[in-house]
């Protein structure tokens, strides 16, 4: 374990008015850079990483290098030894592969979202389901299943087409739709071959769940969890392309979606949480909004990602960062909203499996509706479309703001037709 100071004008603990946020880990400066520097404006952040921080050290009052971030009562030692030095008023993460360990952070230092139990159901998508169909909260059915056979059961019993998924991913990694028995075999093939991001290992037998195929638009709702109390801050409409995989293409976010003010919504989502027994935390949930209304498919303990709580602050002025860390402090965090438009993010790709890139650009003039665009590619790396490709084969992206989710579309329909790659 390494400890450093803080940033360059003086030693941690400078500026001690503001409360102290330990974070663990900081995650990919693309999609969280505007999470810690918005944070940054409000407390003081001290950083648990495996490695020595680099862009992240402008924003932080120090830092701790851990041999591994996924090892809860490691690092709830090391946090008690920097708690002796300068209390910490909270504990943020918004890895999804370090949640569980963060909550052991939590609870050795008597903070909010400290329940390992609670981040584990979140995590473990065997027992979210369980847990709602205890409370009979609607979601599709799902049978937990270990291999190709026992998914092939699954599947006669619940019918074609069905959904399979790994019990424990983000960011639809492994998630495939099968419309018949030999889709199924090929698509377990497919998922069972999804390794688990930082060597995480879930004690069961049945590590894969086969789902009710339910039909509907797909959306996200980043909410905030206040002493039990649930607050929709973001509704996110998600774009999903290259079938059967459920590649996640793009969000939207439209401050007026009418979700946000509906009270039979409202309560599904306190429902849901309650099942769950999460009381303090930033929650990032999934439902399809079928013709016989909203079914659950997931809860995360986390902020969402593919920067869809940046289209929400860019949507409403709803700042994420201090909201989920006013949260972890067990404060409650201010959610006014002080504008209102749509905004919406597109992911691109290459067309072809092991693409060299030579070059990725953004050509000529992009509509003024066209917020900021930002290039993921590096000239000689390699890179592929979803399935081989998945969340790292997006080699750029674009996100649009405009008084309409039309006008969003259509901006970036035109970034689209300008993006420019050239093979090295």
């Amino acid at each position: 374990m390494v400890d450093r100071d803080s940033r360059a004008q003086g030693a941690e603990g400078a500026g001690t008015e503001l409360p102290l946020v330990l974070l663990v880990a900081s995650g990919m400066r693309p999609y969280r850079e505007y999470l810690l520097r918005s944070i940054a404006e409000h407390f003081r952040v001290h950083l648990f990483h495996d490695a020595e921080p680099g862009w992240e050290r402008q924003y932080l009052d120090g830092w701790t290098v851990l041999p591994d971030t996924t090892d809860g009562p490691a690092m709830a030692e090391a946090a008690a030894s920097l708690h002796a030095r300068v209390p910490v008023s909270g504990v943020l993460c918004w890895d999804e592969v370090r949640i569980h360990a963060t909550a052991h952070v939590a609870r050795a230092l008597g903070l909010p979202n400290g329940d390992p139990d609670v981040v584990w159901r979140l995590r473990d998508k065997g027992q979210t389901r369980a847990a709602l169909a205890a409370a009979g909260v609607p979601q599709p059915a799902s049978v937990p299943v270990a291999t190709a056979d026992e998914a092939l059961a699954a599947a006669d019993r619940l019918g074609y087409p069905v959904i399979l998924k790994p019990r424990g991913l983000g960011a639809s990694l492994g998630v495939i739709k099968a419309a018949d028995p030999a889709g199924l075999r090929a698509g377990f093939t497919f998922t069972s071959s999804i390794e688990t991001p930082g060597g995480i290992t879930y004690d069961s037998a049945e590590p894969y769940l086969v789902e009710e195929f339910v039909t509907g638009e797909e959306i996200s709702v980043d909410a905030v969890v206040h002493r039990g109390e649930v607050t929709a801050v973001y509704i996110g409409r998600k774009v999903v392309g290259y079938p059967p995989y459920a590649e996640e293409t793009g969000h939207l976010v439209d401050a007026s979606d009418p979700l946000l003010t509906d009270p039979a919504f409202a309560a599904l989502l306190s429902d849901v949480h309650a099942a769950l027994g999460v009381t303090d935390a930033w929650t990032h949930s999934e439902f399809m909004l079928t013709a016989d209304g909203p079914r659950l498919i997931e809860v995360n303990g986390r902020l969402g990602g593919d920067l869809i709580p940046y289209l929400g602050l860019l949507a409403t002025g709803i700042d994420p960062g201090p909201a989920a860390a006013a949260v972890a402090c067990g404060r409650r965090p201010r959610l006014e909203p002080t504008r209102a438009r749509a905004t919406a993010v597109r992911f691109f790709y290459v067309a072809e499996d092991d693409t060299t890139i030579g070059s990725v650009a953004f050509a000529g003039q992009l509509p003024d509706e066209i917020e900021e665009t930002h290039v993921l590619a590096t000239p000689g790396a390699v890179f592929s479309p979803p399935p081989k490709g998945t969340v790292w084969g997006r080699i750029a992206y674009a996100i649009a703001a405009a008084p309409t989710e039309d006008g969003c579309e259509k901006a970036l329909d035109a970034a689209e037709a300008a993006l420019v790659v050239t093979e090295g």
